[in-house]
């Protein structure tokens, strides 16, 4: 008698990837009051945080109605305006005004995206080289020294900036240093030289944000299992091979997630250092759209358009994150939902 063979597998149909994605995936767990009850010192914390959201985040939105009005504070209330539709949309977004705003996107998005560049490559380099450091107390002294600028005003950062920017005879040693290394023949006036200030943005928010933004990414290193070291250490893996293989796709998820947060902030770079860096001869690079809202919507008393420009920082970021979310859901990465 032929005996019958092994049932099929009902899941064989299913593809390897969506098999093996399903697989590593761990079950959510569903909420409940039971859950709610066991969590409840942590809900308690969380309501000043949500109901500071909510003050200052969430009920000031009811001023989007002014990007619909022309509005005019000495006519009362907000709701007392003159109602003209989609009118500030259509005169920030053609015309000369067009044409300005446009260029001040592209100088925020300039700013903001090799800011971001250089400050996660940077974070993410020094957070592995001080993992490296085996002497506790020098390991201490290190990090200490790198945080130290971020309790630093921006107000203070730019002035620093400036004079580490200025002539050799009023301080400035980048031009000192320049010159004692013969790369230039005559001292550079970095602060007039419009092709020079995404890069002086970008190292400022560098030195100043540097030391901190490394606290997620160590915190991240020490959540590795030392057993994997101690394999690669038997399997004949060196230094910098254990920091490629091991290191760097540990941390790879706090990586992608603090992309993804990041994202949403493209727009909205810092506002202290292109304004107090910035003049009349760098303004076509260094006018971005809080300064932009700054001067022309408030200084000018045109706050209908300001708003509108605020609504069109917002949106944008809205779409960004969504985006990079479903992106890093594609890849198989970590996400913010």
């Amino acid at each position: 008698m032929i005996e019958p063979g092994p049932e099929p597998d009902p899941s064989s149909h299913i593809p390897k990837r969506e098999s093996r994605r399903k697989t590593e995936q761990p079950p959510r767990r569903k909420i409940t009051w039971n859950l709610i009850k066991a969590q409840r010192a942590l809900l308690v914390m969380a309501v000043p945080l949500v109901l500071y959201q909510i003050l200052f985040k969430y009920v000031p939105a009811y001023g989007w109605a002014m990007a619909f009005q022309n509005f005019r504070p000495g006519r009362g209330s907000i709701w007392n305006q003159e109602w003209v539709g989609f009118y500030n949309f259509v005169n920030l977004f053609t015309g000369l005004n067009g044409e300005r705003f446009a260029r001040v996107v592209v100088n925020t998005l300039g700013q903001s995206i090799l800011t971001l560049i250089v400050g996660t490559l940077g974070a993410i380099i020094l957070a592995l080289l001080l993992n490296e450091i085996k002497n506790l107390p020098f390991k201490r002294v290190l990090q200490n020294i790198t945080y130290m600028p971020h309790f630093l005003s921006w107000v203070v950062v730019a002035s620093l900036a400036a004079v580490a920017l200025s002539l050799p005879s009023s301080g400035g040693f980048i031009n000192q240093l320049l010159l004692d290394l013969h790369i230039v023949d005559e001292p550079v006036l970095f602060l007039t030289q419009p092709n020079y200030f995404w890069g002086i943005v970008a190292g400022t928010n560098l030195w100043k944000e540097l030391g901190w933004n490394t606290i997620l990414y160590l915190a991240a290193i020490t959540a590795i299992s030392p057993a994997l070291y101690e394999a690669a250490e038997v399997d004949g893996a060196g230094r910098y091979r254990k920091m490629w293989s091991i290191t760097l796709p540990g941390i790879m998820p706090t990586i992608v997630v603090l992309l993804i947060i990041n994202s949403g902030w493209i727009l909205s770079t810092n506002f202290e250092l292109p304004y107090f860096l910035g003049n009349g001869v760098v303004a076509e690079r260094a006018e971005t759209i809080d300064v932009f809202v700054l001067r022309y919507g408030y200084q000018l008393g045109n706050y209908s358009l300001a708003v509108v420009a605020g609504i069109f920082k917002t949106v944008v970021a809205i779409i960004l994150v969504g985006s990079a979310n479903m992106a890093a859901k594609r890849l198989n990465q970590e996400t913010l939902v």
